[in-house]
């Protein structure tokens, strides 16, 4: 048994290691799980074309600005994995991996931490393990029917693995935008969308995108009128490659169809579209099955916070999962702020 330490922290990404950051400036003893077997995150698992929103200045955690990557003006993701290896190093924060948490439980004046390599305790606990490893897919009508390969963002690398093929790509937001855009030149490309693609204007980026998240979040907190934060602005930002995608009229979106085939998808009208793969570009869940022994679940599958502590255990931070644990948390950029006040409001009870 490890521990008790002042806060054990429950994964290694971008938002672990803002919160590890913090709390080595305030003094506290802790340790960062991660379930990975290297740095980076779930940075390392992504699509080989994806870039950032934002250029490196405006995409940095808390103490230390991203490099620029030469010949880039949106780094990619290997260059976001370098970047928070150095990080990890920089600030000497004590990463432990591949360690993962099966359940945190109460244990009197502490928290108990179960692992699949033995147990650690903790005076208070910041969970920080995002949304990359609980994709998610509707249960569309017909979906066990279909004979083809089907897929999620996660699984998804590289335009070449798809040459030739008939695919199909489920999703109106950035994922999907970004991986149609991919396919549009090597594939017999179906794109499919809730409603019609809405591109936010193409000066936009990721930096306007966190003031737009911020502003909303300090309307709500001041009791103003919602302004819709990112939402109000668009579903897709328009990276180099959807845009030329889109300019060059290989971005046509189909409405979306009503039921999988054997062989493909069907609307409501009766036409149909062949498909040897489906890719269900349809988002994510946060990933707190380790929570569950708390009993703190509420709805829609969060779990109910005031700023980023739990109201039903305020010894638990949770940070990064989106916009209900601080503005634009599941960003590079968004995510110091709240990380910040979460190692403050750990600081401050455990005093």
């Amino acid at each position: 048994m490890r521990g008790p330490l002042d806060v054990v922290v429950i994964g290694g990404g971008q938002a672990g290691l803002a919160a590890g950051y913090h709390l080595r400036r305030l003094g506290l003893d802790f340790a960062v799980l991660d379930a990975g077997a290297a740095p980076g995150g779930a940075w390392r698992h992504t699509w080989d074309s994806l870039h950032l929103f934002s250029p490196a200045a405006y995409s940095s955690l808390p103490g230390r600005l991203m490099p620029p990557q030469p010949g880039e003006t949106y780094p990619d993701a290997a260059h976001v994995v370098g970047y928070l290896a150095d990080y990890e190093q920089r600030y000497e924060l004590p990463v432990h991996r591949p360690v993962r948490v099966t359940g945190l439980h109460r244990a009197g004046e502490l928290l108990r931490a179960e692992t699949d390599s033995g147990t650690w305790q903790a005076r208070a606990v910041i969970s920080a393990t995002g949304t990359w490893s609980r994709p998610f897919v509707p249960a569309a009508p017909g979906r066990t029917e279909f004979r083809g390969v089907q897929l999620h963002t996660v699984e998804y690398r590289t335009p070449r693995d798809f040459a030739g093929q008939r695919v199909i790509v489920v999703g109106g937001g950035n994922s999907g935008a970004q991986i149609a855009a991919d396919l549009a030149h090597d594939a017999d490309l179906t794109w499919v969308t809730l409603r019609e693609p809405r591109y936010l204007a193409d000066e936009i980026d990721g930096r306007a995108l966190f003031d737009a998240a911020t502003a909303r979040r300090r309307a709500l907190d001041e009791g103003r009128a919602d302004t819709g934060g990112v939402a109000s602005l668009g579903d897709i930002v328009a990276v180099p490659s959807v845009r030329a995608a889109r300019d060059a009229g290989l971005l046509k979106a189909q409405p979306m169809f009503t039921r999988l085939t054997p062989t493909g998808v069907a609307w409501a009208d009766g036409m149909t579209s062949e498909a040897d793969v489906i890719i269900w570009c349809t988002g994510f869940r946060p990933a707190l099955s380790h929570l569950a022994p708390l009993g703190l679940r509420g709805p829609r599958g969060h779990i109910p916070t005031t700023g980023t502590r739990a109201i039903g255990e305020p010894r638990l931070h949770l940070l990064g999962y989106g916009d209900w644990t601080g503005p634009a948390s599941a960003t590079l950029i968004g995510v110091g702020r709240p990380a910040r006040e979460a190692a403050r409001a750990i600081a401050a009870l455990l005093r």
